[in-house]
Protein backbone atom coordinates (compact mmCIF):
# COMPACT_ATOMS: atom_id res chain seq x y z
CA UNK A 1 0.00 0.00 0.00
CA UNK A 2 1.35 3.44 -0.92
CA UNK A 3 1.90 6.05 1.77
CA UNK A 4 -0.93 8.10 0.35
CA UNK A 5 -3.35 5.18 0.41
CA UNK A 6 -2.23 4.33 3.93
CA UNK A 7 -2.99 7.85 5.11
CA UNK A 8 -6.47 7.55 3.59
CA UNK A 9 -7.14 4.03 4.86
CA UNK A 10 -9.26 5.30 7.77
CA UNK A 11 -11.27 7.73 5.67
CA UNK A 12 -11.00 11.09 3.96
CA UNK A 13 -8.73 13.76 5.39
CA UNK A 14 -9.58 17.37 6.22
CA UNK A 15 -6.95 19.75 4.87
CA UNK A 16 -6.37 23.41 5.65
CA UNK A 17 -7.80 26.67 4.37
CA UNK A 18 -6.50 29.83 2.72
CA UNK A 19 -2.99 31.11 3.35
CA UNK A 20 -2.76 34.37 1.42
CA UNK A 21 -5.76 36.04 2.99
CA UNK A 22 -4.72 34.80 6.45
CA UNK A 23 -1.26 36.33 6.04
CA UNK A 24 -2.83 39.56 4.78
CA UNK A 25 -4.89 39.64 7.97
CA UNK A 26 -1.57 39.48 9.82
CA UNK A 27 -0.06 42.41 7.93
CA UNK A 28 1.11 41.12 4.55
CA UNK A 29 0.66 43.95 2.04
CA UNK A 30 -1.52 43.35 -1.01
CA UNK A 31 0.69 42.52 -3.97
CA UNK A 32 3.59 41.35 -1.81
CA UNK A 33 5.06 37.88 -2.19
CA UNK A 34 3.95 35.80 0.81
CA UNK A 35 6.77 33.27 0.51
CA UNK A 36 9.43 35.75 1.66
CA UNK A 37 7.70 35.94 5.03
CA UNK A 38 9.12 32.49 5.79
CA UNK A 39 12.40 34.32 6.43
CA UNK A 40 11.23 37.80 7.46
CA UNK A 41 8.10 37.01 9.53
CA UNK A 42 8.38 33.32 10.47
CA UNK A 43 6.26 33.76 13.60
CA UNK A 44 3.29 34.95 11.52
CA UNK A 45 3.64 32.13 8.99
CA UNK A 46 3.83 29.56 11.77
CA UNK A 47 0.78 31.15 13.39
CA UNK A 48 -1.29 30.45 10.25
CA UNK A 49 -0.22 26.81 10.18
CA UNK A 50 -0.85 26.43 13.91
CA UNK A 51 -4.32 27.96 13.63
CA UNK A 52 -5.26 25.32 11.07
CA UNK A 53 -3.76 22.50 13.13
CA UNK A 54 -5.72 23.64 16.16
CA UNK A 55 -8.89 23.86 14.04
CA UNK A 56 -8.53 20.19 13.14
CA UNK A 57 -6.69 20.11 9.81
CA UNK A 58 -5.12 16.70 9.19
CA UNK A 59 -3.07 18.05 6.29
CA UNK A 60 -1.36 21.43 6.38
CA UNK A 61 0.31 23.11 3.43
CA UNK A 62 3.41 25.30 3.35
CA UNK A 63 3.89 28.95 2.46
CA UNK A 64 5.90 28.09 -0.66
CA UNK A 65 3.40 28.51 -3.48
CA UNK A 66 5.52 30.90 -5.57
CA UNK A 67 8.98 29.83 -4.42
CA UNK A 68 10.35 28.67 -7.76
CA UNK A 69 13.10 30.35 -9.77
CA UNK A 70 10.75 31.58 -12.51
CA UNK A 71 7.95 33.05 -10.40
CA UNK A 72 10.52 34.58 -8.01
CA UNK A 73 13.24 35.27 -10.56
CA UNK A 74 14.77 38.09 -8.49
CA UNK A 75 15.78 35.64 -5.75
CA UNK A 76 19.09 33.80 -5.82
CA UNK A 77 18.96 30.01 -5.69
CA UNK A 78 20.31 29.96 -2.15
CA UNK A 79 17.53 32.28 -0.97
CA UNK A 80 14.87 30.20 -2.70
CA UNK A 81 16.25 27.07 -1.06
CA UNK A 82 16.10 28.81 2.32
CA UNK A 83 12.52 30.01 1.72
CA UNK A 84 11.35 26.52 0.77
CA UNK A 85 13.12 24.79 3.64
CA UNK A 86 11.81 27.35 6.13
CA UNK A 87 8.28 26.94 4.80
CA UNK A 88 8.35 23.22 5.53
CA UNK A 89 10.01 23.68 8.92
CA UNK A 90 7.43 26.23 10.07
CA UNK A 91 4.45 24.09 9.05
CA UNK A 92 6.00 20.96 10.57
CA UNK A 93 6.62 22.73 13.86
CA UNK A 94 3.04 23.99 13.95
CA UNK A 95 1.60 20.63 12.95
CA UNK A 96 3.54 18.56 15.44
CA UNK A 97 1.97 15.11 15.53
CA UNK A 98 -1.47 16.49 14.67
CA UNK A 99 -1.18 16.78 10.90
CA UNK A 100 0.79 15.81 7.82
CA UNK A 101 2.63 18.54 5.91
CA UNK A 102 2.16 18.66 2.14
CA UNK A 103 4.51 21.20 0.57
CA UNK A 104 2.92 23.61 -1.90
CA UNK A 105 4.30 24.04 -5.43
CA UNK A 106 2.48 26.60 -7.57
CA UNK A 107 2.77 27.47 -11.26
CA UNK A 108 5.55 29.57 -12.75
CA UNK A 109 3.16 32.36 -13.66
CA UNK A 110 4.04 32.07 -17.35
CA UNK A 111 2.56 29.87 -20.07
CA UNK A 112 4.47 27.28 -22.06
CA UNK A 113 1.97 27.52 -24.90
CA UNK A 114 2.89 31.17 -25.44
CA UNK A 115 6.52 30.32 -26.03
CA UNK A 116 7.61 32.49 -23.09
CA UNK A 117 9.47 29.61 -21.47
CA UNK A 118 11.80 26.79 -22.39
CA UNK A 119 10.40 23.51 -21.01
CA UNK A 120 13.88 22.63 -19.73
CA UNK A 121 13.93 25.80 -17.63
CA UNK A 122 10.51 24.99 -16.22
CA UNK A 123 11.58 21.47 -15.37
CA UNK A 124 14.75 22.76 -13.69
CA UNK A 125 12.77 25.25 -11.61
CA UNK A 126 10.35 22.61 -10.35
CA UNK A 127 13.12 20.08 -9.76
CA UNK A 128 15.07 22.51 -7.57
CA UNK A 129 12.01 23.52 -5.55
CA UNK A 130 10.84 19.95 -5.05
CA UNK A 131 14.31 18.90 -3.91
CA UNK A 132 14.42 21.68 -1.30
CA UNK A 133 10.96 20.84 0.01
CA UNK A 134 11.74 17.12 0.22
CA UNK A 135 15.08 17.71 1.93
CA UNK A 136 13.28 19.78 4.58
CA UNK A 137 11.07 16.81 5.48
CA UNK A 138 7.75 17.37 3.71
CA UNK A 139 5.43 14.35 3.84
CA UNK A 140 4.20 14.90 0.27
CA UNK A 141 4.27 17.48 -2.51
CA UNK A 142 1.16 19.28 -3.74
CA UNK A 143 1.34 20.90 -7.16
CA UNK A 144 -1.61 23.29 -7.07
CA UNK A 145 -3.64 25.91 -8.94
CA UNK A 146 -2.44 24.66 -12.31
CA UNK A 147 -4.16 25.62 -15.57
CA UNK A 148 -1.83 24.20 -18.24
CA UNK A 149 -1.49 20.43 -18.62
CA UNK A 150 2.03 20.61 -20.05
CA UNK A 151 3.33 22.70 -17.15
CA UNK A 152 1.66 20.40 -14.64
CA UNK A 153 3.18 17.37 -16.35
CA UNK A 154 6.68 18.85 -16.02
CA UNK A 155 6.02 19.62 -12.36
CA UNK A 156 4.79 16.10 -11.61
CA UNK A 157 7.79 14.47 -13.28
CA UNK A 158 10.16 16.77 -11.37
CA UNK A 159 8.41 16.18 -8.05
CA UNK A 160 8.38 12.40 -8.49
CA UNK A 161 12.19 12.46 -8.50
CA UNK A 162 12.05 13.08 -4.74
CA UNK A 163 10.31 9.77 -4.03
CA UNK A 164 7.54 11.54 -2.13
CA UNK A 165 3.82 11.17 -2.91
CA UNK A 166 2.83 13.80 -5.49
CA UNK A 167 -0.62 15.35 -5.75
CA UNK A 168 -1.59 17.71 -8.58
CA UNK A 169 -4.54 20.11 -8.48
CA UNK A 170 -5.99 22.39 -11.15
CA UNK A 171 -8.02 25.58 -10.98
CA UNK A 172 -11.33 25.31 -12.86
CA UNK A 173 -12.79 28.73 -13.57
CA UNK A 174 -13.65 28.89 -17.27
CA UNK A 175 -16.28 27.72 -19.73
CA UNK A 176 -20.07 27.96 -19.58
CA UNK A 177 -20.28 25.79 -16.46
CA UNK A 178 -16.92 26.83 -14.97
CA UNK A 179 -15.72 23.26 -15.44
CA UNK A 180 -12.64 23.98 -17.53
CA UNK A 181 -9.26 25.44 -16.72
CA UNK A 182 -8.16 28.78 -18.15
CA UNK A 183 -6.55 26.79 -20.96
CA UNK A 184 -9.77 24.90 -21.68
CA UNK A 185 -8.83 21.55 -20.15
CA UNK A 186 -11.66 19.38 -18.82
CA UNK A 187 -11.53 17.21 -15.67
CA UNK A 188 -11.38 14.12 -17.87
CA UNK A 189 -8.45 15.40 -19.94
CA UNK A 190 -6.59 16.36 -16.79
CA UNK A 191 -7.20 13.00 -15.12
CA UNK A 192 -5.87 11.11 -18.15
CA UNK A 193 -2.79 13.31 -18.50
CA UNK A 194 -1.88 13.30 -14.82
CA UNK A 195 -2.27 9.53 -14.48
CA UNK A 196 0.10 9.18 -17.42
CA UNK A 197 2.52 11.64 -15.79
CA UNK A 198 2.65 9.50 -12.65
CA UNK A 199 0.65 11.63 -10.17
CA UNK A 200 -0.49 9.90 -6.99
CA UNK A 201 -3.63 12.04 -6.60
CA UNK A 202 -5.48 14.64 -8.66
CA UNK A 203 -7.78 17.45 -7.71
CA UNK A 204 -9.23 20.92 -7.99
CA UNK A 205 -8.55 24.01 -5.90
CA UNK A 206 -9.26 27.72 -6.03
CA UNK A 207 -11.26 28.76 -9.12
CA UNK A 208 -14.85 28.20 -8.08
CA UNK A 209 -16.97 28.00 -4.94
CA UNK A 210 -18.01 24.83 -3.22
CA UNK A 211 -21.21 24.17 -5.20
CA UNK A 212 -19.45 24.12 -8.56
CA UNK A 213 -16.62 22.02 -7.12
CA UNK A 214 -18.99 19.10 -6.48
CA UNK A 215 -19.57 18.08 -10.13
CA UNK A 216 -15.87 18.68 -10.91
CA UNK A 217 -14.97 16.34 -8.06
CA UNK A 218 -17.38 13.70 -9.35
CA UNK A 219 -15.93 13.89 -12.85
CA UNK A 220 -12.34 13.60 -11.63
CA UNK A 221 -13.32 10.62 -9.47
CA UNK A 222 -15.10 8.91 -12.37
CA UNK A 223 -12.23 9.51 -14.78
CA UNK A 224 -9.52 7.64 -12.86
CA UNK A 225 -8.76 5.60 -9.75
CA UNK A 226 -6.59 8.20 -8.01
CA UNK A 227 -7.61 9.90 -4.74
CA UNK A 228 -9.21 13.30 -5.32
CA UNK A 229 -8.09 16.52 -3.61
CA UNK A 230 -10.79 19.24 -3.38
CA UNK A 231 -10.19 22.73 -1.99
CA UNK A 232 -12.73 25.27 -3.35
CA UNK A 233 -12.82 29.00 -2.68
CA UNK A 234 -15.18 30.59 -0.19
CA UNK A 235 -17.30 31.73 -3.12
CA UNK A 236 -16.32 34.34 -5.69
CA UNK A 237 -14.38 37.40 -4.53
CA UNK A 238 -16.23 40.69 -4.03
CA UNK A 239 -13.99 43.71 -4.61
CA UNK A 240 -14.79 46.86 -2.64
CA UNK A 241 -12.16 49.49 -3.26
CA UNK A 242 -8.83 47.98 -2.19
CA UNK A 243 -10.54 45.29 -0.11
CA UNK A 244 -11.53 41.80 -1.25
CA UNK A 245 -14.32 39.90 0.50
CA UNK A 246 -15.74 36.40 0.07
CA UNK A 247 -19.44 35.90 0.71
CA UNK A 248 -19.64 32.19 1.55
CA UNK A 249 -19.91 31.43 5.27
CA UNK A 250 -18.10 28.62 7.03
CA UNK A 251 -21.39 26.96 7.93
CA UNK A 252 -22.67 27.00 4.36
CA UNK A 253 -19.36 25.70 3.02
CA UNK A 254 -19.41 22.83 5.52
CA UNK A 255 -23.02 22.03 4.64
CA UNK A 256 -21.65 20.72 1.33
CA UNK A 257 -19.32 18.25 3.05
CA UNK A 258 -21.52 15.20 2.42
CA UNK A 259 -21.99 16.12 -1.24
CA UNK A 260 -18.23 16.41 -1.73
CA UNK A 261 -17.62 13.13 0.07
CA UNK A 262 -20.29 11.40 -2.01
CA UNK A 263 -18.73 12.85 -5.17
CA UNK A 264 -15.55 10.98 -4.35
CA UNK A 265 -13.34 13.45 -2.49
CA UNK A 266 -10.50 11.93 -0.48
CA UNK A 267 -9.21 15.28 0.79
CA UNK A 268 -11.50 18.22 1.58
CA UNK A 269 -10.38 21.72 2.51
CA UNK A 270 -11.02 25.32 1.54
CA UNK A 271 -9.10 27.88 -0.49
CA UNK A 272 -9.18 31.66 -1.02
CA UNK A 273 -11.22 33.64 1.48
CA UNK A 274 -11.53 30.85 4.02
CA UNK A 275 -10.28 30.79 7.61
CA UNK A 276 -9.69 28.26 10.40
CA UNK A 277 -13.41 28.58 11.15
CA UNK A 278 -14.10 26.82 7.84
CA UNK A 279 -11.94 23.91 8.97
CA UNK A 280 -13.69 23.69 12.34
CA UNK A 281 -17.02 23.60 10.49
CA UNK A 282 -15.78 20.85 8.14
CA UNK A 283 -14.52 18.79 11.07
CA UNK A 284 -17.91 19.16 12.76
CA UNK A 285 -19.71 18.20 9.55
CA UNK A 286 -17.62 15.06 9.20
CA UNK A 287 -18.31 14.13 12.81
CA UNK A 288 -22.03 14.63 12.29
CA UNK A 289 -21.93 12.50 9.15
CA UNK A 290 -20.36 9.58 11.03
CA UNK A 291 -22.83 9.60 13.95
Amino acid sequence: MSRLREWLSKGLLITDGAWGTELQARGLALGSTPDTWNLTHPDQVEAVARAYAEAGSQVILTNTFRANSIAMHACASAELDAINRAGVALSKRAAGQRALVFASIGPTGKLLVSGELDPEDVSAAFTAQAASLAAAGADALLIETMSEIDEARLAVVAAKLTGLPVLVSFAFDSGKNKDRTMMGATPEAIATAMVDAGADAIGANCGVGVELAIPICARLHAACDLPVWIKPNAGLPIIEGAAIHYATSADYFASQFAALRNAGASFIGSCCGSTPEFIRALVAARQAATN
